[in-house]
């Protein structure tokens, strides 16, 4: 319920902090700057263990028939959680550094302007390594109406994360929005619907061995 909970409420004050920096710009052109960047970088810092929680949590609930894939969902979101934590603490830490700024290699290294290499690590780590969480997480869930809408979105979550990659096809990051509709609107509900899921949930309590 915490991971579960936790991760909507961190997409969502990521969200709101977006919309505030967009919103400032003088052009859609133009970065976001600080300091609504740095607390976009520390709530994604903040997101990852969230959602590798989560998705452990997902894996101690599947049933028997589904743990081999579910455990998976857990490798790959340790993926994700390995590139992103790594790729926006190096930007956060290093990107304002005096020894960076104004040189050559800047945009090719530190920065999530396309292409560069943060933003490849970036697209690896979202469009694949979620995409693949949330498709091999999905069977864990079925049956009831709860489960089976938990199942279906996981599953619209990861094709449309997927989809991103047509970005990088077409050289259109434009088309990657698509996949941020995959984890940045479909999955945020994926999370509060996992939380209600896991709040009606009967707690399993072991009998005790006979003598």
């Amino acid at each position: 319920m915490v991971s579960a909970s936790g991760t909507a409420l961190v997409i969502a004050a990521y969200a709101v902090v977006l919309v505030v920096g967009l919103s400032s710009l003088a052009s859609p052109q133009q970065p976001i700057g600080d300091p609504m960047f740095s607390i976009l970088e520390i709530l994604i810092e903040l997101l990852m263990p969230l959602i590798l929680a989560l998705m452990v949590s997902v894996h101690a609930w599947a049933p028997a028939q589904a743990k081999v894939l579910s455990f998976m969902a857990v490798v790959f979101a340790t993926l994700l959680a390995g590139i992103t934590c790594s790729v926006h603490f190096t930007i956060l830490a290093v990107a304002g550094q005096p020894a960076f700024k104004g040189t050559v290699e800047m945009p090719l290294l530190l920065s999530f302007r396309w292409p560069s290499v943060p933003y490849a690590l970036d697209i690896l780590a979202w469009d694949v390594f979620f995409a693949l969480s949330v498709l091999f997480a999905a069977p864990a869930f079925g049956g009831s109406r709860l489960p089976a809408a938990i199942r279906v979105l996981l599953i619209a979550s990861g094709v449309l994360s997927l989809a991103g990659l047509s970005g990088v096809i077409a050289g259109d990051m434009r088309l990657r929005n698509i996949g941020v509709v995959g984890y940045a609107g479909v999955f945020p509900i994926v999370a509060v619907l996992l939380a209600l899921l896991f709040h009606r949930a009967i707690p399993h309590v072991a009998s005790p061995e006979a003598p």
